[in-house]
């Protein structure tokens, strides 16, 4: 017989408080069977699957991106454009996480010379941090405005 972990435990092993296994179970995300008591008991492919939702939280998946990925394991019969379709959702997804990961390199290299700048300031490293800021407003905002393009040049300190 399968062992069944109670709500305290699954807690307890996970770190997910039970007011949110609650909220999974009530929304549908993980449902863990219930004896007689009506006491949730959750199975070793629910604690898999809670394991899951952590790290798609982690990677900025929503509830709802959530529980369509986790409703593959439960269906029958699938027909194969619903895999290409997932399929193609993860790709986006992955392709929005690697310009996330872009973007922070470029503000920690921003923080790196912005403070490399304070430390030894001259006119170089301050044309230095003043090209990385262009170069992030631009990832921001699309473009720089025009008074910005024409007077950080003459930017001396």
């Amino acid at each position: 017989m399968e062992k069944l972990y109670s709500i305290q435990e699954v807690s307890r092993i996970l770190g997910i408080t039970k007011d949110t296994l609650r909220y999974y179970d009530r929304i549908g995300i993980v449902s863990p069977s219930r004896k007689d008591n009506r006491y949730r008991r959750y199975s070793k492919d629910d604690l898999i699957d809670l394991m899951n939702i952590q790290i798609m939280q982690y990677a900025d998946f929503s509830l709802d991106e959530i529980r369509g990925t986790l409703s593959i394991r439960k269906m029958e019969n699938i027909d194969p454009v619903y895999y290409e379709e997932v399929s193609a959702f993860l790709d986006a997804k992955n392709a929005e996480t690697r310009k996330k990961i872009a973007h922070l390199e470029k503000v920690s290299q921003l923080l790196n010379i912005a403070a490399e700048t304070l430390r030894n300031f001259n006119i170089e490293s301050d044309q230095r941090l003043t090209k990385i800021v262009r170069e992030i407003y631009k990832d921001i905002r699309g473009d720089e405005p025009e008074n910005f393009k024409e007077g950080c040049d003459d930017h001396q300190g």
